[in-house]
């Protein structure tokens, strides 16, 4: 049948007045969206639409981040969280006389401020540490409290120059760690103020928008369609009767209300009856979308004295409701409070610790060789009091210069400088040693929807019924929808969204069209109708699926045949299909043809994925869409098509090793829920892989704990975000994988300064003992504490310098790590002793003119030690500013202290003129009784440290290309223990079953699961 005639304009479609004046004629109609007329509003929401992510990426990110002091005087430094007047105690039980506020007045100031001192504000928060404490924690840890017993030695034997610039070190240390942290939070603090969700409420009789945090129990809120839920709440009445609260009251008072219930409860109950409990009052207000907390597709009817869960969605309503809990203690809330309760030291604490106690045990084994060598020079334990020869010093100088007290602060503050770069890239760091973990995964299990997907449906080119036009198709396809423009449901978005490609189609909708009834989609019907008038004439126009809308049609065997066809080609290719059919008056249906549906991958998401399996990292597809929706997308991403329905995983007869094969070899799972994600990620960890997954609802927050790397996408739930490792503000797969290369950056720049204090401090280790058992000397403690200050001051700067990302997952490889180390360690004592023995010589050796044993090597340890920082960081890019200022700086310095004596008390406590005896029997030549040294000899050491250092350079290139150490401590990330895979296989088919025996006594057996059991499970 042909399009039904209908006057429009005079002018011509296809030539006379233009689209875009046409559009702009629309988009200018008087008046706010709101105001106008159901068609009127329409065209000029198709006219004036603008993609919100297109508008957030063009506009500048504004931060707010009024409330981060807004409750905090600036004397409170004790203070560490904006609710810190909130009363633990209670807190989460809300009095019933709270939740009885007049809905047309609501709370007043005076009652919200009170409410707020004791609940705290609206949101789910980690538990935030005190300031204070914080930064006393920095003092904290085995490598620290050597240091801090090196302090009561240095007072004990009243060295009060090491003792004043020991403790500025562990204060400089603490300071900058503290700092540094504080800084990434605040960063995360600002960025999280920027997603903030809203509400309205009435509060001193009149309606009021406010931030979601802000709300407290008994506030009475107004929850709409298209809202996010800001808080667990009680339904009172629709927004259009609120007369009906007088009968709310007289069910409150007589305890008829529904009390609240567990969410994933509704699921069980539907279909059933119950003889126990209150019977829903009237009629439904509201639904909710709880498929974050549930899974549950389908929105839920929520009745008068229903709960509506914090973080939920409203599709359909108006309603008053009033809080009755803060977020924190809510159902989402206390969900998020289980997934955080383990205090998990991770992965990077215990490296950190083996390297720690490693030097530990060095050190006091270089002390036992020091204390053996002093005994043999029958050494006093503390005196002379003025020389630094006794076992007390000896004990003092290899404290200092053996525990690498910079070493927590360094890999702490290169975390946090990391942490707020990614954090202006739209990743949130909620843990910094999430840095390290996602820095090493090799899997990426990701949503489809949303992150490989703009999560944007589009229609292809539709299916036109034989005779029929596609302009009238569109145009009742658009009639079949919701005209609600603040919340359009996402297929009648994109259908009404088209018509912008079809001008004539939406010159048909600019008639007098007056819609009389609009019936929403029905999942018994499966379609949507809605029934219009036009001069007269009564249409009625439907939209749903295919199988459903056939079937109103009365077309012939051959249309319906090919029209078949048609939806299961499009099923086929993963397009999700809608069928089109209008009635006119009492006519026959007509079927005008289908519409064909899909999620796009973003634009630059196939090339993304390429990037990722460069850097070694796979993406598995992890989604709840059919498995031809998930195949097609997979081809059209080069991603592979070895994609599998979620039964195939759990009762596809699978066990142990097969059942791990086919996770580890898959491209991806389709129509999965959220215990199949954490099914997933179990077992690739079981096999060795350091796995990342992302997701976003409430369910999802066991997975993403399971997960090394937990990743909450855009849009994420609050208990995904608390449970996640890193939240992801930003849309798609390219942020993850450009946060992983910034992580293997933060990881190379922390890999970098371990190798190097390592070496460090193994160099000064085996020169300053084998020269106190050999000459009886050593480099004095002051300099000795300025060497340990120089290094930290200079390397703290390698959190800001430029590294390169591995192409592959990287690994800490501690095996690696100490060979390397240990032979930079040799060949840096090996340079400091030649620079030492020619000393020795008749003309001086390295002194030219003038010169001081001490100062010498002290320039010349400062000098090798500060750039060795340069060759542990490879070649692969260049140094930044940062760091050659911070090492250039300290270097002058240096220099300074050599060239004028500074800190020199002369060998034995005293000032020798030149000649004067040295150990071996000779005489040291060219020494000042001033401790100065020439500028010639200083630009000889400068020249020396140089070529060390290149020697250096030499020895670590070489080391890195030794075939054997390449892979040195590198885990399997592919573990084959079938044995064991097996035997749990079998185990998991198994369950106890209670029975009773002939006798009637009962007994437990063990017996194979029913197919019913294993579908609960």
């Amino acid at each position: 049948m042909a399009a039904p005639r209908v006057s429009f304009t005079d002018k011509d479609l296809e030539n006379g007045e233009g689209a875009a004046e046409r559009s702009r004629k629309w988009s200018q109609a008087p008046g706010n969206i709101e105001d106008l007329d159901e068609y009127t509003a329409l065209q000029k929401y198709i006219s004036t639409y603008r993609d919100p992510r297109a508008a957030d990426s063009a506009e500048n990110q504004v931060k707010d981040t009024d409330d981060a002091e807004k409750s905090k005087a600036w004397w409170q430094f004790w203070r560490s969280g904006n609710s810190g007047q909130a009363a633990d105690k209670d807190a989460g039980v809300v009095p019933e006389e709270w939740l009885e506020a007049d809905i047309k007045q609501g709370l007043t100031t005076a009652q919200v401020e009170e409410r707020r001192r004791r609940c705290g504000f609206n949101e789910i928060s980690t538990e935030k540490e005190n300031l204070f404490i914080k930064f006393l924690m920095f003092f904290t840890g085995p490598i620290l409290y050597v240091m801090e017993v090196a302090v009561l030695l240095a007072a004990g034997l009243r060295d009060w120059i090491d003792f004043g610039v020991i403790i500025a070190i562990l204060l400089l240390n603490a300071a900058v760690g503290w700092y540094q942290e504080k800084q990434a939070a605040d960063v995360v603090a600002s960025l999280k103020g920027d997603i903030a969700m809203k509400a309205i409420v009435i509060r001193q009789g009149q309606e009021q928008d406010i931030k979601a945090r802000e709300l407290v129990p008994g506030d009475i809120v107004i929850i709409e369609e298209g809202q996010t839920v800001p808080a667990d709440a009680r339904l009172i009445c629709d927004y259009d009767t609120p007369e009906e609260f007088e009968r709310y009251k007289e069910l409150r008072e007589q305890h008829a209300l529904n009390p609240e219930e567990d969410p994933a409860g509704s699921e069980e109950k539907e279909g059933e009856d119950f003889e126990e409990g209150v019977a829903h009052q009237g009629h439904s207000i509201i639904a909710t979308d709880q498929s974050a907390i549930t899974g549950e597709s389908l929105a839920v009817d929520k009745f008068m004295g229903d709960t509506v869960y914090y973080t939920t969605g409203c599709k359909r309503g108006k309603a008053y409701a009033v809080a009755t809990t803060s977020a924190k203690y809510s159902f989402v809330g206390r969900t998020a409070t289980l997934v955080q309760g383990a205090k998990d030291q991770g992965h990077f604490k215990a490296i950190m610790n083996s390297i720690g106690t490693a030097l530990l045990v060095l050190v006091m084994f270089w002390i036992l060789l020091a204390w053996i060598g002093g005994f043999f020079r029958h050494l006093k334990i503390a005196t002379p009091e003025a020389s630094d020869v006794n076992l007390l010093h000896y004990t003092l100088i290899l404290f200092i210069i053996g525990v690498p007290v910079g070493l927590p602060v360094v890999t702490t503050t290169t975390l946090a400088v990391g942490a707020a770069y990614l954090a202006k890239q739209k990743a949130i760091v909620q843990k910094l040693t999430a840095i390290e973990s996602l820095a090493g995964v090799d899997v990426l299990c990701s949503d489809k929807t949303g992150t490989l997907t703009a999560n944007q449906l589009s229609i292809r080119e539709p299916y036109v019924s034989e005779g029929e036009d596609v302009n009238w198709m569109m145009a009742c396809a658009a009639l079949a929808s919701s005209h609600n423009i603040k919340s359009l449901d996402p297929i009648d978005k994109v259908t009404i969204l088209t018509l912008k490609r079809y001008p004539k189609a939406r010159d048909i909708l600019k008639d007098d069209w007056k819609t009389e009834k609009y019936t929403p989609f029905d999942p018994v019907s499966k379609r949507i109708t809605t029934v219009v008038t036009l001069r007269g004439d009564r249409f009625t126009c439907a939209k749903g699926a295919p199988k459903a809308i056939l079937n109103l049609s009365e077309c012939t065997k051959e249309q319906a045949d090919f029209f078949k066809e048609k939806a299961t080609e499009f099923a086929r290719r993963g397009f999700r299909s809608l069928g089109v059919a209008y009635q006119k008056n009492n006519e026959p249906w007509v079927l005008l043809g289908m519409l064909s549906m899909f999620d796009p991958p973003r634009e630059d998401t196939a090339q993304t994925i390429v990037e990722a399996q460069q850097l070694g990292v796979p993406v598995k597809m992890l989604t709840g869409d059919a498995i031809a929706i998930a195949k097609e997308t997979c081809k059209m991403l080069a991603l592979g098509t070895k994609v599998y329905n979620s039964q195939k995983l759990i009762h596809g007869g699978l066990s142990g090793t097969t059942q791990h094969d086919l996770v580890e070899r898959a491209d991806g799972f389709a129509e999965v829920f959220p215990e199949h994600k954490y099914q997933v990620v179990e077992m690739l960890q079981q096999r060795g892989h350091l796995t990342a997954m992302t997701g976003d609802g409430v369910n999802d927050a066991p997975s993403l704990k399971k997960a090394d790397c937990g990743i909450a996408v855009e849009g994420a739930s609050e208990a995904a975000q608390a449970a996640a490792d890193i939240v992801f503000l930003a849309p798609g797969l390219s942020t993850i994988v450009f946060a992983i290369k910034t992580a293997r950056q933060i990881f190379q720049r922390m890999k970098a300064y371990i190798q190097y204090r390592i070496a460090l401090c193994l160099h000064l280790e085996i020169y300053l003992v084998t020269s106190m058992i050999i000459l009886n000397e050593t480099i004095s403690a002051d300099l000795i504490v300025f060497i340990a200050l120089f290094a930290d001051l200079a390397t703290v700067a390698i959190a800001y310098d430029n590294a390169h990302s591995e192409q592959r997952p990287v690994e800490w490889q501690l095996p690696k790590i100490w060979v390397i180390s240990v032979i930079l360690g040799i060949e840096l004592a090996i340079a400091t002793w030649v620079v030492r023995g020619t000393m020795f010589l008749p003309n001086g050796g390295i002194i030219q003119n003038f010169g001081n044993i001490q100062e010498v090597i002290f320039l010349e340890v400062a000098l090798t030690e500060n750039w060795l920082i340069f060759v542990t960081r490879g070649a692969n890019t260049l140094p930044s500013w940062q760091l050659i200022s911070a090492i250039f700086i300290v270097d002058v310095l240096a220099t300074i202290f050599c060239i004028f004596g500074w800190l020199w008390h002369g060998i034995d406590g005293g000032l020798h003129t030149k000649p004067y005896p040295n150990p071996l029997g000779g005489y040291y030549w060219k020494q000042t009784p001033h401790g100065w040294t020439d500028v010639v000899t200083v630009v000889v050491v400068w020249a020396y440290s140089i070529g060390v250092i290149i020697i250096l350079a030499i020895t670590y290139f070489c080391l890195n290309l030794v075939p054997g150490l390449a892979d040195l401590g590198r885990k399997n990330r592919s573990l084959h223990d079938t044995q064991m895979e097996n035997i749990i296989g079998h185990l998991s088919k198994l369950a106890l079953r209670h029975e009773k025996d002939e006798h009637g006594e009962s007994r437990f057996v063990l017996a194979t699961k029913s197919t019913d059991e294993d579908d609960e499970d």
